[in-house]
């Protein structure tokens, strides 16, 4: 699947581009944080249905679903994704993958050995490769491939188009060993991640030159080295054909052909349900598909209990036939369509049901975590004594529980930037921070000057020296605590007489509104049952209002309800308009106070539809009962009370209010969630948020990457080299000479000299422990600065053919692609899954 913010949307490559993840979308509590000790938790492990290579029949297809074909198949260059890399990973040379523990692994395939073999006055590595290695041309693998791929990456010369060069840059010169199968590469200064060179390695006809290297190598691959070829690319079936290689001289691969298939995340229930492919992720709405297909197995034909017409009772089943069969025809008519309709749906739905029951589901954790971002350029979160505030005020363990605990997956909020649970050198470094705390989030805030005051404007248009002025000045002044608390007690009281007033009215308005009611029903006398049905919805309607008034009387997280967006054009229905970046947390919507009735009519509106506008703006306390846009409150309504009154926190006259991006797309619900409850958590400590939500192909280009947000949730990935892949990501932000920001890949725009500095130390050591050390104090500072909170490890699910094997869900590890393929049948006429 895509990583959303994925994303799920933009993938980063490792030491290049940036990790999205809608999710996926997939895609954080301080307590109980960090002992100075290693942490010894282990990592979920892959699931993949392993066997041994014996019990792998050789032969077949796989159609393995991918996001979209690579829009290149180098990956080395800027808009190299996912897809990119599970294709090339197939054909060409890894050095060293990661293994199940997220270490880099020497492949023997490749290598016979590679080590230093000095580390004074410069360090030397040697490889040793695989004397069996070529390329699918026949031609050795060999020192010329290494020279040429240095000699494009290492950024010299800007006549290729490179994304990355970390560590290349680093190589002072490269020679040829004894032979051309031993290549020596000395470093110009120490570089601890050298195991990350030369992964992938593509031959010298494709690095060799500038038009090879930026042309060459993005809709083909001509000469490869892997278990597979390239066969074929149709951007018309939307397929990258691999095919087994014929010059492999490691294990064959079991497979004949090996299919990526480009298929969007919404289409992957009927994909795998058709037979179009074998292998998907999956968001965990397929994964309950699938669950539920084969717990159905035994049902001997009956009625699904879920699905479409699922939820019809026996009432609205006689009353949809005799609506179909009754003697008004245009209503038969509508009633028989509408059954038809849901009878194919049915069939449907059945059918794909039944085909689900042949796919597990294989679930660990994706290498790769969630984090919530702080945008600290400008605004509120440009203090860092609000960003602290805001991470402690997070229960990073709820949020975790929210999305892996449905799942059967570990509940445990990820401790670190750098490292991930199960990985050498992972430590819980959160108590750099701090404890999730709201009395000290609060205080953290007081500290910064947000106070419950703040937000109230000072009075206008007052001559100098006036009472007003005087008692505002009076009301800045320290020692000035007992007037505030008379200010509100006096404030209260007005609020209940106006309560009071306010109730009278809507009494006598109610008697009235009886009244012409009961008129109503004389006239009405003999009309249909649906007429009648509709006064039983609007007597639901004020119900619902009615209730709706108590709960926001009763809770401080309602306090918000039944206020009314007002388009600007002033007609009935119209959305809000999202508010623009520079507005500087100014929202250019009009807010009204409801009347009874009009909270009654939002609430129903949104059980039916919700309160998003088309654009997807939407204040956090909009979206509780009552909000509803395009809703109006009669003329001559007083405009609601300030943010002050509400539990909002703000100075200078300003709300504190931030601007929460969250992708809208169907794969990005578990994320939206984890928004949700963050804004309900920061609510609670004075905090308003405006949660903004914006298509996936848009969401980290045009607003995690350009700064346009205050709040975001996105995904990095896992790596084996943080010093190296770290950096760009953590790195402090240093001005260019127009003004603007460099940030590299730090989209939060927070970093200090001393984590750059920690970073650099980090690569430069050779020996691993002490690197290890400088990682975590790192890691240490990055949760200090608080512009990145580390949330969770990332779901990962995977459909699979159950006949599958070494295929699924494979956490950090590299999949083996030869060793693939369907199970051997048990014996003959028996198929090989029926224990399952």
């Amino acid at each position: 699947m895509s990583h959303v913010g994925v994303p799920r949307g933009t993938v980063r490559k490792r030491r290049s581009l940036a990790l999205l993840t809608t999710g996926v979308l997939t895609i954080p509590v301080l307590a109980g944080c960090s002992s100075g000790s290693e942490e010894t938790s282990r990592g979920v492990p892959q699931d993949i249905a392993p066997a041994a290579r014996q019990a792998v029949s050789d032969g077949s297809t796989v159609n393995w679903a991918v996001d979209a074909l690579p829009a290149t198949f180098n990956a080395f260059q800027a808009d190299a994704d996912s897809a990119t890399t599970r294709i090339t990973g197939a054909l060409l040379p890894a050095l060293f993958p990661m293994d199940a523990s997220g270490q880099p692994k020497l492949n023997p395939d490749y290598l016979e050995s590679a080590k230093i073999i000095e580390r004074e006055p410069k360090q030397v590595v040697l490889y040793k490769l695989n004397q069996q290695a070529v390329w699918s041309d026949g031609r050795e693998i060999g020192a010329p491939d290494f020279v040429a791929q240095w000699r494009a990456l290492r950024g010299k010369d800007s006549a290729f188009w490179t994304a990355r060069n970390s560590g290349y840059e680093r190589i002072e010169k490269i020679e040829r060993g004894a032979d051309d199968l031993q290549v020596r590469v000395t470093f110009s200064k120490p570089y601890a991640d050298w195991r990350s060179l030369f992964s992938p390695l593509y031959p010298k006809e494709i690095t060799g030159s500038p038009d090879a290297f930026n042309d060459g190598a993005r809709t083909t691959l001509k000469n490869t080295a892997g278990p597979f070829v390239l066969r074929s690319v149709s951007k018309a079936k939307g397929t990258v054909t691999l095919a087994r290689n014929p010059r492999w001289w490691g294990d064959k691969a079991k497979l004949d052909t090996l299919v990526f298939r480009a298929v969007a995340a919404g289409d992957r229930t009927r994909a795998l349900a058709d037979g179009t492919v074998d292998v998907a992720d999956i968001d965990a709405s397929t994964a309950d598909r699938i669950a539920l297909a084969r717990r159905d197995r035994g049902n001997n034909g009956q009625p699904l209990a879920h699905g479409p017409g699922s939820e019809t009772t026996p009432a609205g089943a006689l009353r949809s036939w005799a609506l179909a069969h009754g003697s008004d025809e245009e209503a038969a008519e509508i009633a028989q369509a509408a059954r038809e309709k849901n009878r194919k749906a049915v069939v449907a739905y059945t059918a794909e049901q039944k085909a689900l029951r042949d796919f597990a589901v294989r679930k660990s954790l994706e290498p790769a975590y969630t984090q919530l971002a702080l945008n600290g350029e400008s605004g509120p979160l440009a203090d860092d004594r609000v960003r602290r505030a805001v991470a402690r005020a997070l229960d990073r363990e709820e949020l975790a529980r929210t999305v892996l605990g449905p799942l059967g997956l570990p509940a445990k909020p990820l401790g670190s930037h750098l490292a991930l649970a199960g990985q050498p050198g992972y430590k819980d470094g959160s108590g750099a921070l701090g404890d999730q705390n709201t009395k000290e989030a609060q205080a953290l805030l007081a500290d910064a000057g947000w106070t419950r005051g703040g937000a109230v404007q000072p009075p206008k248009d007052t001559k100098a020296g006036s009472e007003a002025e005087k008692k505002g000045a009076k009301g800045d002044a320290p020692g000035t605590e007992e007037d505030a608390e008379k200010e509100a007690a006096e404030g209260t009281k007005d609020d209940k007489e106006a309560k009071n007033e306010k109730a009278e009215n809507e009494k006598k308005a109610e008697q009235d509104g009886e009244k012409t009611e009961r008129n109503g029903e004389e006239e009405k006398a003999g009309k249909k049952a649906e007429q009648d049905g509709e006064g039983s919805t609007a007597e639901g309607s004020t119900a619902e209002g009615k209730k709706a008034d108590r709960v926001s009387e009763d809770s401080a997280a309602s306090r918000d309800e039944g206020l009314y967006i007002v388009g600007e054009d002033n007609k009935p229905g119209a959305h809000a308009p999202a508010r623009a970046a520079s507005t500087g947390g100014v929202s250019a919507v009009h807010v009204l106070a409801p009347a009874r009735t009009a909270a009654a009519q939002s609430a129903a509106l949104l059980r039916q539809a919700g309160a998003l506008g088309e654009d997807g703006a939407v204040a956090a306390q909009d979206k509780q009962p009552g909000g509803a846009a395009g809703a109006y409150a009669p003329v001559g309504t007083a405009a609601p009370a300030p943010a002050a009154a509400k539990g909002q926190l703000g100075k200078d006259g300003k709300a504190l209010t931030l601007r929460f991006v969250l992708p809208s797309g169907p794969g990005s619900q578990s994320l939206r969630s984890v928004g949700d409850k963050i804004a309900a958590m920061l609510e609670k400590i004075g905090i308003g948020t405006e949660i903004i939500k914006v298509p996936d192909e848009s969401y980290f280009k045009d607003h995690v990457a350009s700064g346009a947000y205050d709040l975001a949730l996105y995904s990095w990935p896992a790596t084996a080299y943080p010093a190296t892949d770290g950096r760009p990501i953590y790195a402090k932000p240093e001005p260019a000479t127009d003004g603007s920001l460099l940030v590299e890949q730090n989209y939060t725009r927070v970093g200090t000299d001393h984590i750059d500095q920690l970073f650099d130390q980090a690569a430069a050591e050779l020996d691993e422990n002490a690197a290890r050390e400088l990682i975590k104090q790192a890691d240490a500072r990055i949760w200090a600065a608080a512009g990145s909170i580390p949330l969770f490890q990332r779901p990962q699910l995977v459909a699979v053919d159950k006949k599958l094997a070494n295929v699924g869900a494979f956490g950090f590890a590299a999949p083996r692609y030869q060793d693939i393929g369907f199970k051997n049948r048990q014996a003959a006429g028996s198929p090989a899954d029926r224990k399952k």
